[in-house]
Formats: C-alpha cells, sequence, structure tokens
C-alpha cells in the first residue's frame, strides 16, 4: 500500500465516525491487503543482541538449563565438601557469588527479550484492529448490498403480483 492511501485511511480513521465517508474508506480498504506477518517482519528487524537475548531466554527457561544448572549445583557442592579442599568450602562463598553473577545478567536479558515480545505483541494487536476494521466495513457493505438486493426482490414480487391481478381482472371483466 503506497503512503499517500495509508495517510489517507489513517487521516479518515481519525475523524468522527459521522463524518467518515465509508464508501470512500472502503474503497481504500478494499483495494490493498491490510494483514502482515508481525513475526516475519520482526525477523527482519532483528539486531544481533536480540537474536542473543531471544536465544538465551529460550535457553535459560527450559528443563533442560533447569536440570543442568541443578547438575552443576550438586557436583560443585559435591566437589567442593570432598575432593576439592580450599577452594570453596562450607558455606560456598564462591558458588553464591556466581549465582549471584548469573542471577544479575540473565535478568535484564530475560526482561529484553519480553520487551520486545511485547512489542510484538503490541503490533499483532494494531494488526488484528485492522483486519477487523476491515471485515467489519466489507460486512457492513455486504449487509447494505443484500438490502437493496431484498429490496429489488419485494418491488418485482410486488410488481409480478400486481401484474397477475389486473390481468385476472381483464380475463373476469371479458
Amino acid at each position: 500500500m503506497d503512503k499517500n492511501k495509508k495517510k489517507e485511511i489513517v487521516k479518515m480513521l481519525l475523524k468522527n465516525k459521522e463524518d467518515i465517508d465509508e464508501d470512500e474508506l472502503m474503497e481504500l480498504l478494499f483495494d490493498q491487503p491490510i494483514a502482515v506477518d508481525v513475526d516475519k517482519m520482526d525477523k527482519n528487524n532483528l539486531k544481533f543482541s536480540d537474536k542473543v537475548a531471544d536465544k538465551i531466554t529460550q535457553i535459560a527457561g527450559s528443563w533442560y538449563f533447569i536440570i543442568g544448572f541443578s547438575l552443576f549445583l550438586i557436583i560443585w557442592i559435591l566437589l567442593n565438601l570432598y575432593l576439592w579442599d580450599n577452594v570453596d568450602p562450607y558455606p560456598f562463598i564462591l558458588l553464591n557469588l556466581l549465582l549471584s553473577c548469573i542471577a544479575a545478567l540473565q535478568a535484564p536479558i530475560i526482561m529484553m527479550s519480553q520487551n520486545r515480545q511485547a512489542k510484538k505483541d503490541s503490533l499483532r494487536n494494531q494488526n488484528d484492529y485492522r483486519i477487523d476494521l476491515k471485515s467489519e466495513l466489507i460486512l457492513e457493505q455486504l449487509h447494505d448490498q443484500i438490502e437493496l438486493l431484498a429490496s429489488n426482490q419485494r418491488k418485482i414480487l410486488k410488481f409480478l403480483i400486481d401484474k397477475e391481478k389486473s390481468e385476472n381482472d381483464l380475463t373476469k371483466n371479458i
């Protein structure tokens, strides 16, 4: 859709509903597809940092990570209790520092990914609104056309009935 048509549609949508020339708006909306693939559009605009944040979030939010990290913690504790004497003795202060650092780095990365997902959801909502609006306008136009057809059918039926009555009256008079 070219920029001029988009501007016209936006301008018309922002007007009061009474001021909208529905036929003109419908013509603008009917001529062009309005739906966009938000996921495809988002993939084309991803930066390297976005891809890294998404990958870390995908890994950190999985059962593999939870199980793997739990195994790491168990092994760390067992090694420090039984094999390494003075590397990180109980109460495992080095392990605590490591966990705090991981949590301090992991939380903002996950939040970056969630913020991007929220923006994508917002784009989806806007896209759904435009599609719903177009569908509503198309349905209104179809409803008006069906009403016109029904009205024309009633006129034709009335004309045929009147014609039949007049023909019957003529045959009775003869």
